[in-house]
């Protein structure tokens, strides 16, 4: 038994996202809610908002008890790229990429 959750268009960028998600990967999901509500990164808040998404679907969709689930595959995959341009010297613009990404989370017994 395995549910998902997932997160489209999440204001950070898959790089940095990524390094948080390889910390949980595979973990207790008890283990790594604790892992991600000390951790210091913006996308550790938004990775624990999905994790929790998923342990709320397991339970209330497939009635599974909390304490034995794992987090199964956390992937991220690159979003959308808001463009955006700043004001420089002389009258000139530049270009500001505003990167997003996408957040799946799996968990399962």
């Amino acid at each position: 038994m395995q549910t998902n959750a997932f997160m489209k268009g999440a204001p950070v960028s898959a790089q940095k996202c990524r390094l948080v998600a390889d910390q949980v990967r595979g973990l207790p999901v008890a283990k790594a809610l604790n892992l991600l509500t000390f951790s210091h990164k913006k996308s550790a808040l938004i990775i624990k908002k999905v994790l929790e998404s998923a342990i709320a679907n397991a339970e209330h969709n497939d009635g599974a008890d909390i304490d034995e689930l794992k987090v199964k595959s956390i992937y991220v995959d690159k979003g959308l790229v808001m463009r955006r341009f700043m004001a420089r010297a002389k009258g000139r613009g530049a270009r500001l990429n505003k990167q997003t990404c996408h957040i799946h989370v799996t968990v399962g017994n």
